[in-house]
């Protein structure tokens, strides 16, 4: 098919000297074998990232249904019943598709509905038993033909092309009766006979043909399982004869065609073939033989003798021996080569429903169509390729809000996108599946799959657009997935005086005395067994060291990150175990000390955290730990006491304190967070009355707040159900605090709904307390979720908030979505809600394997969200004042770490050094763009401290010195001048 000229890029040039050079060489046994060990070469995450481009001008846009599953009118105006009207009638099967979505009485409403989605192509199949009710030419019914005429012929108004089946699984029941259907050969010339009318008939309009649809599910599960019509099982080697003789007469088909159609119609003949995707188990070749054996035996059962030479792969021949049927020299010439195009199913009807685990030889099925349609252009020989069909589905009781279908549709359009853009494939259509709900084969109407919902129980099956459809519909407009403005990266810098960090949950407390601070004098027994023996009476003099904390390689690890903040968490219940603040582990606060006054030298602000919330353990003081915990009223007392302790004798290094970390967590009950509120709000009190004029810093807490999508963002179903979710996770800590001094209404208004009163009211006294109570608003944000009101999976679904939890397939996980654009909404949600505050992104950070040293995925993901931070800063004027890395070493935080650790061995990450380099650039400056002005950092001075504290006897001191100073420099000269003199 002829292509329009496409800007030529470095990206497409590689493409095409991959094509020449394979082109050249030609399809050869098991080419597609290296397809697993290329994409694992690829780089990791970018490969992964979502891809913002467009398909070629000329690119096919369809969608498609079956006759079976829409038609009905099994009965009417001469038809005769197809296997599919007998097999549903039989057994335990509970429905028939003998009215389906009643297609055959609605063919405007059917056009209606092509036409919203524009495509350029509609997919459907002929009713075989509806033109030869009995299968053949004599029992020719001229209305079911006229049916047909009258569906083209509308199409071709709305400037739609047909793609036409002529087989999709719905055999006339005469032949299965008479002949015992697919199973004997006498039906190839029947076939043939039959195809000849449709290429007669209908040919002049139709430039797309598929002689049969799927033909392993028609053998192995029609003819060897009995789960689809006829329903034939027990005899294990009748598959392999029934898809013998469905090659044979698709091939006469195709001859037909090519001799008396094709110089007159100009079409192209196929059959759809449809597949799984395998994975190896194991990093082994024997893994890898044994996926390229699963395609053989599923996809290559036909393909190969169409595409290849006429005969069934090698993995087959071996493993079935004598069982499989052999062609003749003449049948391989007949078969070989009789598809114009490889059209290739792929999704829902086979993935993970129809392939039994005998046909995986113990490797692992995927959803991976961009890596199928890789493996195709491989293994035989880079044919066009044509996706006749794919999607996913949802539940029966789904109506107009399908969430994952959309997603699964838009991975699925997806990696067609990469495969053409990136893999070089050469794929000319899509076709989404299906058009309209209907009868689903063996699952009836327990799923369905249709862009359009039908209310099977109205007389005219009336039909609605889902969210696909409005999805789809937008995507075919835009040929694809256009980079838009904000998908760009952004360019520009911080402000000079923007904080730069580093966070961890905690640092290694280290108060054993070491070498250097113990005096007593040991001898070493070399001799023996290398021991050192104490000396007893005898100690060594004092030595004149520089002090320094136990743990000085933390500080040192922290000044190479390029950091000028460190934010780390207090153990309160190990500075006061007791619970009473007059009595605390001195030694423990003489540690902290000594820590933030060693990050101050190495020019580092430290910032404090009071109080960490984890799930794990509750972190507060025994005696509290045992009474209620937070429910205790006099908790909230308690921490303002312990931050009183902490602003008291850490203060001094100590300019930025966060009271609480992350509260907000779901498995904190309204109650406990009442308190918590409380007790941020006098720890808050304390600070600004007694501290913050002698002290000067700041004090606020800090919230989770993942960012909370509406699946459909055109929807406003579920733009209310995404606030609904923010309001009670992130306003629940943050409107009292920052906003009303009150929860939020929406939160106090849907508990009220659901006849709640779990939900504390503040009194006049605590309203006043907590409003107002912050400097800054600190969050952490590590990913971001989606949210639709439709309930589809009742594991991710929150019944309290009626709201459906999901992601985005298109996603990079590890575990959790890399979502970078959630920082920056999170971010707008935050200036939108209380304006200009001051905000600090306190935590960001992906998990990654620990022994990924090159952690390509953290590289990518530090990048992403900073520059997301950095289009909130200088596009949306969010007051953003910080950004912190998460976290510092995989040693108290495994798998986020910017170093690694293998036994005592610190290990630098690539993505410390790529931080670092982000981080003396402050930001993503313009190329080429004059160098960011900004002051030198400040020293530390820690004279400047003895002024601060005690300015007379400072002001003495520096008297003092300088009398001292003049008189050595009058006794130098004096001196001098007396030497002279001699």
């Amino acid at each position: 098919l002829p292509r329009p000229v496409r800007k030529p890029t470095m990206k497409g040039f590689v493409a095409v000297l991959t094509f020449v050079a394979f082109a050249a060489v030609g399809a050869k046994p098991n080419a597609g074998l290296k397809t697993w060990s290329r994409f694992s070469k690829l780089p990791y995450p970018g490969d992964k990232a979502f891809l913002y481009d467009t398909f070629p001008g000329d690119f096919i846009w369809a969608v498609g249904t079956a006759a079976y599953q829409v038609e009905g009118a099994f009965e009417k105006d001469g038809k005769g019943l197809s296997i599919w009207d007998t097999f549903t009638r039989g057994g335990n099967r509970m429905a028939t598709g003998d009215v389906g979505s009643d297609s055959y009485h609605n063919i405007h409403a059917d056009i209606r509905a092509i036409r919203q989605l524009g495509v350029t192509h509609y997919r459907f199949s002929l009713s075989w038993s509806r033109i030869f009710p009995n299968g053949t030419r004599g029992s020719y019914n001229d209305i079911g033909t006229s049916y047909y005429r009258t569906l083209i012929r509308r199409l071709k108004e709305v400037r739609v092309q047909p793609v036409v089946t002529l087989h999709h699984w719905d055999l006339p029941e005469q032949l299965q009766q008479t002949l015992g259907g697919w199973s004997n050969p006498e039906i190839v010339g029947i076939f043939e006979d039959y195809a000849d009318f449709c290429f007669h008939a209908f040919g002049n309009d139709v430039k797309f043909w598929i002689t049969i649809d799927n033909p392993f599910v028609v053998a192995q599960y029609g003819y060897g399982t009995g789960v689809v019509a006829p329903g034939i099982k027990n005899d294990p080697d009748l598959p392999l004869r029934v898809g013998h003789n469905l090659l044979k007469a698709h091939a006469a088909a195709w001859h037909l065609y090519n001799r008396r159609y094709r110089p007159r119609q100009h079409g192209k003949v196929s059959m759809a073939l449809a597949s799984h995707w395998i994975k190896p188990s194991r990093t082994r070749l024997e893994s890898l033989r044994e996926c390229q054996c699963s395609l053989d035996h599923v996809l290559g059962w036909f393909a190969q003798p169409l595409f290849v030479d006429g005969d069934y792969p090698a993995c087959m021949k071996e493993r079935l021996g004598s069982r499989l049927p052999s062609f003749t020299q003449e049948e391989r010439e007949q078969v070989r080569g009789t598809a114009d195009f490889f059209a290739l199913s792929h999704g829902a009807t086979l993935s993970f429903q129809l392939i039994n685990d005998s046909l995986k030889f113990g490797q692992l099925e995927d959803l991976d169509l961009r890596m199928l349609l890789y493996w195709v252009n491989e293994e035989y020989d880079k044919p066009p390729i044509f996706v006749m069909q794919s999607g996913w589905y949802v539940l029966g009781n789904t109506k107009t809000e399908d969430p994952k279908q959309m997603y699964y549709l838009k991975r699925f359009i997806a990696e067609t996108l990469k495969s053409i853009v990136v893999d070089g494939v050469n794929v000319i259509g899509y076709t989404a599946w299906s058009l309209m709900d209907g009868f689903e084969w063996h699952r009836e109407y327990g799923i369905r799959r249709g862009l359009y919902y039908v209310d099977f129980n109205t007389p005219d099956m009336k039909r609605e657009p889902k969210t696909s459809a409005t999805f789809y519909r937008n995507v075919i407009q835009k040929n694809g997935f256009p980079e838009l403005p904000e998908n760009k990266p952004a360019q520009g810098v911080f402000p000079c005086d923007f904080a730069w960090g580093v966070s961890a949950n905690s640092i290694q407390v280290e108060t054993a005395p070491t070498q250097f601070a113990d005096p007593n004098i040991y001898l070493w027994n070399i001799s023996n067994n290398g021991e050192l023996i104490k000396l007893q009476g005898f100690s060594s003099p004092p030595l004149h060291r520089a002090t320094h904390c136990a743990d000085y390689a933390t500080v040192d690890e922290i000044r190479q990150v390029g950091v000028n903040h460190f934010h780390f968490s207090l153990n309160w219940s190990a500075l006061v175990p007791s619970g009473d603040v007059s009595h605390p582990n001195t030694t423990l606060l003489g540690y902290y000390r000594c820590f933030t006054h060693q990050l101050l030298l190495a020019n580092v602000t430290p910032v404090v955290t009071l109080w960490h919330h984890t799930r794990q353990r509750s972190g507060l003081p025994a005696p509290l730990d045992t009474t209620n915990r937070w429910l205790n009223r006099k908790t909230p007392e308690a921490f303002a006491n312990y931050a009183r302790l902490c602003y008291r004798e850490l203060g001094e290094n100590v300019k930025v304190w966060i009271t609480l970390n992350e509260p907000n967590d779901e498995m904190v009950s309204y109650q406990e967070g009442h308190q918590m509120l409380r007790a941020h709000a006098l720890a808050w009190h304390v600070y600004d009355r007694e501290f913050r004029r002698t002290q000067g810093g700041k004090v606020s807490l800090a919230l989770h707040m993942d960012w909370v999508e509406p699946a459909f963002s055109f929807s406003r179903e579920d733009v209310e159900p995404a606030k609904r979710v923010l309001d009670f996770f992130v306003g629940w800590f943050a409107e009292p605090i920052f906003g009303s001094g009150d929860y939020p209404a929406g939160m106090r208004s849907w508990l009220r709904q659901l006849n709640s009163l779990e939900l504390p009211v503040f009194n006049e006294e605590d309203r006043k307390l907590v409003k107002g109570a912050y400097d800054f608003f600190a969050m952490s944000h590590f990913s971001s979720k989606l949210v639709t009101h439709a309930k589809e999976d009742s594991y991710t679904y929150t019944a309290m908030l009626e709201v459906q939890h999901m992601i985005d397939t298109t996603w990079i996980m590890s575990p959790r979505p890399v979502v970078p654009w959630g920082l920056r909404k999170a971010l707008n949600w935050v200036k939108q809600h209380y304006s200009d505050v001051p905000v600090y992104v306190m935590a960001n950070g992906v998990q990654e394997d620990p022994a990924r040293f090159k952690d390509s995925l953290r590289v990518y993901y530090l990048y992403s969200y900073v520059n997301e931070a950095l289009k909130a800063y200088s596009l949306d004027g969010v007051n953003l004042k910080g950004y912190f890395a998460y976290a510092l070493n995989d040693q108290r935080d495994p798998g986020f770490g910017l170093y690694g650790q293998v036994h005592e061995e610190v290990i630098v990450k690539a993505s410390l050094s790529n931080y670092r380099n982000i981080i003396q650039h402050n930001g993503f400056p313009v190329q080429g763009a004059a160098p960011q002005q900004c002051p030198a950092s400040p020293q530390p001075c820690l004279g400047c401290r003895v002024l601060a504290k005690g300015p007379v006897v400072a002001f003495l001191t520096l008297v003092g010195s300088g009398v001292l100073i003049t008189l050595g420099l009058i006794i130098y000269y004096m001196t001098k001048r007396h030497k002279e003199y001699y």
